[in-house]
């Protein structure tokens, strides 16, 4: 049997929401820092570049991050107008420099990180209406910090497979705890 470490007293859970919306915020801070991470190693070149026709640049996969962050948090969770045009997110826009794309992916987690600063966590439970679906904002969050984080990794994944031997790595392990071998 697995035993619950969970609050005994009840005032406790009431402090499970904001630190909720705490670590999300940390999460979508986290992840951006490693997407600004790749692009600043990038040239513009490479973050247009596609492995096969099919598959999406860096490029279309911030605009496509942008436009979900938008929709789900900033508006879903937020309150403002659903303007969002998942179809044009996939659409080969042109030339765009990493630096425009460090700025774009900037601007919409700091819009997501505002409306999230202004939540009350006590809505957690409510319910909307987004993308076509009826859900409780505490999925709606979830479920958009979990989608950010693994486009997060294809950016770097794609980043390494466009440097090699010459991606810088953000973080390395320095003690044996963290796996420094």
């Amino acid at each position: 049997m697995i035993e619950s470490s969970g609050p005994t007293d009840p005032s406790e859970g009431a402090a499970i929401g904001p630190a909720f919306v705490s670590a999300v915020r940390q999460t979508f801070a986290g992840a951006v820092k490693k997407i600004r991470h790749c692009l600043e190693q990038l040239s513009d070149e490479d973050v247009a570049w596609r492995p096969h026709p099919t598959h999406n640049s860096i490029a279309i996969v911030i605009n496509h991050l942008c436009g979900n962050l938008r929709q789900w948090i900033v508006s879903g969770v937020g309150g403002a107008p659903d303007v969002r045009d998942r179809p044009a997110e996939f659409a080969d826009a042109g030339p765009v420099t990493a630096r425009e794309l460090i700025e774009r992916i900037e601007r919409a987690v700091g819009e997501v990180d505002a409306t999230l600063a202004r939540f009350d966590p006590q809505k957690l439970l409510d319910r909307r209406r987004i993308q076509g679906f009826d859900v409780v904002l505490l999925h709606a969050i979830l479920d958009t910090a979990a989608h950010f984080v693994g486009h997060t990794h294809q950016i770097v994944y794609i980043t390494r497979v466009r440097l090699g031997d010459a991606y810088r790595f953000e973080w390395a392990p320095a003690t044996v705890e963290q796996g420094k071998a």
